[in-house]
């Protein structure tokens, strides 16, 4: 059987999305938020006044769980958006740690 002439397009552009993924992020043990961002999070869990700077940092670590907050008329909202938050909490329990007990 034949392949496709479409077929090799596709499967190069399948190629190198996957190398993407497994390329991108942080290696296995390094933390995935700042001190910056750990110490901005802490705030505004605590209720701490909000900054324009605690404002950024949350974006910032939004947006490397995947959140796209530019999208326009994106058909996943808000679900993309908790899933992000999801993930940036699994983080701040992982890297954390000393922001939240100083």
């Amino acid at each position: 059987m034949k392949n496709s002439p479409t077929i090799g397009p596709v499967l190069l552009a399948l190629a190198f999305s996957l190398a993407g993924c497994v390329t991108s992020g942080t290696p296995d043990g390094a933390p995935h938020l700042s001190a910056a961002q750990c110490r901005d999070l802490t705030a505004l869990r605590n209720h701490a006044p909000l900054t324009s700077q605690r404002n950024t940092s949350e974006l910032a670590a939004l947006e490397a769980a995947g959140y796209d907050p530019f999208r326009w008329s994106d058909p996943y909202y808000p679900d993309d958006l908790q899933a992000a938050q999801r993930q940036v909490d699994r983080w701040y329990q992982q890297d954390c740690q000393q922001a939240r007990t100083e």
